[in-house]
């Protein structure tokens, strides 16, 4: 249960205690992490990297003899997702960057998920194999193929162990379908279905089809020029099939109902917080642009990430949202030097923890923010190699605006911007929390579990 978490924050135990594990990925820009994911029941934890591959961790079953293991993840699998290609009609190199990982809840032995880059949509499935057949009667121990006229006798083949092997195979392969980079992929709730968006279509696909999708979302105008937004993330809602929302580059978000129409041009909501006038400027458009849109476990809320914000909207109310957090305030005096650095386009993803009190995401100099709804304290953690030794507790980091700077505080102008927490992912039950960090990936498990 995670009913006291709320109350963590008086005991420091907020601070995300002890780290169990810190993944060193590579070194090289294809080693740089751009997706975290965990399966529903937390038992494995997949990244998807900017080389086109999936890595899977495992978690350590406990163990009477070593019970401060429990939760260490460990590699489980590695695999070629996504290759670069090239496409030749538009002169266009398509990266092998996995964009998103979603798993499927498993239905056996073994485990699937999709993989996706700008254009391709994959289904792995991943499984264990640990026997081999020996004894057959047409091939020799080395797999050459025998001389018929030689065999006098008739074998049996039978299952010998061997080394449990971990194998990945492509089940599916789901192209050609996007003119636009794809920038998500949700699993439907039926799991016979699941969508992909791009910039400006979204479209739904069966599982057991490749070769055609049906476009159930096109904000593209007759005339490009009169372009004003784009969709920048979608989601099912986790019990109704019939509901999904996406976000666009306006800072407003479309709730959909697929039994109204075919084409869901038309929405069922429209979720959007007037501006305030006072806070005008030039980078308000750009800072507006919602980066990630998440519904809640409960599918009640609907929670929205911005550059400078965490917003939580209650699906019965559309005309503003029920909470706000501030991420980095202290950036807004920054904007014109982020806008400089191209920083300001930084795209940040949210997560909530798996009742729905606690809310997670990430900002530059390696900091993670979470925020309690219940009690609305919050705390800035850092995902450091440097002061992360394992089982070591987190300490609150606290960035100082100006005026005189306190020993554990750092201030806001020696923040280190090439380091940002753009992906974090919360286990489904538990408290162990993973953040990519470029290419070194954190765990953290809270210390009372």
């Amino acid at each position: 249960s995670l009913a006291g978490f709320g109350n963590l924050m008086q005991d420091v135990l907020w601070c995300f205690s002890q780290v169990k594990g810190t993944v060193d990925i590579g070194v090289t820009e294809a080693d740089i992490i751009s997706t975290v994911e965990f399966n529903h029941t937390g038992e494995l934890l997949a990244t998807g990297d900017k080389g086109g591959r999936v890595v899977i961790f495992q978690r350590e079953q406990e163990s009477k003899n070593q019970p401060h293991r429990r939760g260490e993840y460990n590699v489980y699998s590695t695999f070629q997702s996504h290759e670069p290609e090239f496409d030749y009609l538009k002169s266009l190199e398509i990266e092998e960057k996995i964009n998103k990982i979603r798993w499927l809840p498993q239905q056996n032995a073994a485990y699937f998920l999709l993989s996706t880059n700008d254009k391709t949509v994959k289904l792995w499935k991943v499984s264990e194999r640990d026997k081999r057949p020996e004894g057959y009667n047409l091939k020799d121990e080395d797999g050459r193929l025998r001389d018929p006229s030689m065999i006098t006798v008739l074998r049996v083949p039978v299952l010998r162990p061997m080394d449990l092997m971990v194998e990945a195979t492509p089940r599916r392969v789901f192209a050609n379908a996007h003119t636009y980079h794809i920038n998500s992929i949700s699993v439907n709730s039926d799991y016979e279905t699941y969508m992909s968006a791009d910039d400006l279509r979204i479209n739904l696909w069966n599982f057991e089809i490749t070769n055609q999708s049906f476009n159930i979302v096109d904000i593209k105008p007759a005339n490009m020029e009169e372009l004003t937004e784009v969709i920048t993330a979608a989601e099912f809602h986790p019990h109704h099939c019939n509901t999904f929302v996406y976000s666009s580059s306006k800072g407003t978000i479309r709730l959909c109902d697929m039994r109204t129409s075919a084409l869901c041009d038309r929405h069922a909501k429209f979720f959007e917080e007037p501006e305030d006038p006072s806070n005008r400027s030039f980078f308000s458009e750009i800072i507006s642009s919602i980066s990630d849109v998440k519904f809640s476990h409960s599918g009640r809320y609907i929670m929205t990430r911005d550059y400078l914000t965490v917003k939580v909207w209650d699906l019965n109310m559309e005309n503003r949202p029920i909470e706000t957090y501030q991420v980095h305030d202290y950036l807004r005096s920054k904007l014109c030097s982020l806008y400089e650095n191209d920083c300001i386009f930084d795209k940040f993803e949210c997560v909530w923890n798996g009742s729905d009190s606690v809310i997670m995401t990430g900002s530059y100099n390696n900091f993670f923010r979470m925020f309690d709804r219940n009690t609305k304290r919050d705390v800035t953690l850092e995902a450091s190699r440097e002061n992360s030794k394992p089982r070591a507790i987190l300490k609150p980091r606290k960035v100082c605006v100006g005026g005189k700077r306190r020993k554990d505080e750092i201030s806001v102008d020696s923040l280190d911007f090439s380091k940002k927490i753009l992906h974090t992912a919360w286990h489904p039950s538990e408290n162990i929390i993973a953040v990519a960090a470029t290419n070194n990936l954190y765990i953290f498990q809270d210390k009372v579990n």
